[in-house]
């Protein structure tokens, strides 16, 4: 079995190497996922309505408001309860959130495939940055105009850009970001800066009204450094899709929150969940607020880890120490060395200039996780825990937990 261990962990790490995810498309999401009826997805492990944090039933309310399953936040609620929605992980079907991660069968998202490991992933356009969005929970009149402005003009917008140009590709668009300082996790603004300037055009293009170009422009460059996040997530995700299955494979395939519990999927468990209590964030918060404001961890952002990003690239930005509260910059280099203790590999498409063009350690191998007692650093943004804003960023510690329980569950499955 050790022989067998290595060949597909290797497997996986080629995979997720060679990934080479496209933005293809904008489509609704009971159209690019088959979502419909009264269902909703939500960021991490599977959870119910009852054990929900503010922030995500604040989103679950948004989302009945939106779909117009309701009239109000109280009736909205009231459903939430009673049974009649389902809610499923993101993850369930090839999909990623950022935060609660909500997504209704109306929701626009981005459509990414991996034309060489053969995946297709899917995220929502985030509704703007600080203030209030859908994804921390915000559910007012403004965070619903919000989302109905992005589902009428921003995401046909897209996709008449995509109709014109063909296919964004986001690897390349991600390496460049890598060099630029960005960590593709809580700094994306040179890959945000990227994409606005491969839009520009095809946007004038594909906009006549000027007053319309005008507002996308300004949604795309205005006070949104984090906007690119959606695009990246989904790339990972894309590259994820590829390892999940392969037998005998230890490398993770998702680690994500739901604002109560962490939970992670290996490779060779295929749809299993493992899952331990979701970490309170270690960082730097917003003028007015501090850690008891703060809800537990929350997100399919940590894709970005699972895929060598994020916590795991710190060294590639200096700039992101100042962002989630780490030390130093020495000490974010020493963070990405440390993470190759638990990973199988590197990806030399994401080679980082401070650690002389090594690429970033990929590959998380829960043997080594639980044998060297390290578990990879998240680098996310806070929720407060009442629905509503983000209230600051850090670094999240996830528990051990997970990663022992699934090495204990991998090695009776494949002793049998």
């Amino acid at each position: 079995m050790a022989l067998s261990i290595e060949a597909a962990n290797r497997e996986a790490l080629e995979r997720l190497c060679r990934a080479r995810p496209m933005w293809t498309a904008v489509r609704l999401a009971r159209d690019a996922m088959g979502l419909g009826g009264q269902a909703l997805l939500h960021a991490g492990p599977p959870i119910e309505w009852e054990r929900m944090c503010g922030p995500m039933r604040g989103a679950v309310i948004g989302a009945v408001l939106y779909e117009g399953w309701a009239a109000t936040p109280a009736d909205a609620e009231r459903l939430a309860a009673s049974g009649e929605i389902r809610f499923d992980p993101c993850h369930s079907r090839g999909a990623v959130g950022p935060m609660a991660g909500v997504i209704s069968p109306s929701t626009p998202v981005i459509v990414v495939e991996d034309p060489v490991n053969g995946t297709a992933a899917y995220t929502f356009i985030a509704d703007g940055p600080w203030g209030h969005q859908l994804r921390f929970g915000a559910h007012g009149r403004e965070t619903l105009a919000g989302l109905a402005w992005i589902r009428d003009i921003v995401a046909p917008a897209f996709e008449a850009v995509l109709e014109r140009e063909g296919p964004v590709d986001l690897a390349s668009l991600m390496a460049q970001a890598l060099s630029m300082g960005d960590e593709m996790h809580m700094r994306n603004a040179a890959a945000t800066g990227l994409l606005a300037r491969a839009l520009a055009a095809p946007l004038v293009a594909a906009v006549p009204d000027a007053a319309r170009l005008e507002a996308i422009m300004r949604f795309l460059t205005r006070d949104n450094d984090q906007f690119f996040l959606g695009w990246a997530m989904c790339a990972a995700k894309a590259a994820a899709l590829s390892i999940e299955g392969i037998a005998g494979s230890t490398v993770v395939s998702t680690m994500a929150r739901n604002g109560v519990e962490f939970g992670i999927r290996v490779a060779g468990l295929g749809d299993e969940w493992f899952t331990g209590p979701a970490s309170v964030v270690a960082g730097l918060y917003f003028p007015g607020f501090a850690a008891g404001d703060a809800n537990r961890d929350i997100g399919d952002s940590a894709i970005m880890e699972t895929c060598g990003l994020g916590g795991m690239a710190m060294a590639a930005s200096p700039a992101v120490q100042r962002i989630v509260g780490a030390k130093s910059f020495a000490e974010a280099v020493s963070t990405t060395r440390s993470m190759a203790e638990i990973c199988v590999g590197s990806n030399p498409r994401f080679a980082l200039a401070p650690l002389n063009g090594q690429g970033t350690p990929t590959g998380i191998d829960i043997r080594k996780v639980v044998q060297a007692g390290i578990v990879p650093p998240i680098n996310t943004a806070i929720a407060h825990r009442e629905a509503g804003r983000m209230i600051g960023a850090g670094i999240s510690t996830p528990p051990l937990e997970p990663f022992v329980n699934a090495l204990v569950a991998f090695g009776k499955r494949y002793a049998a």
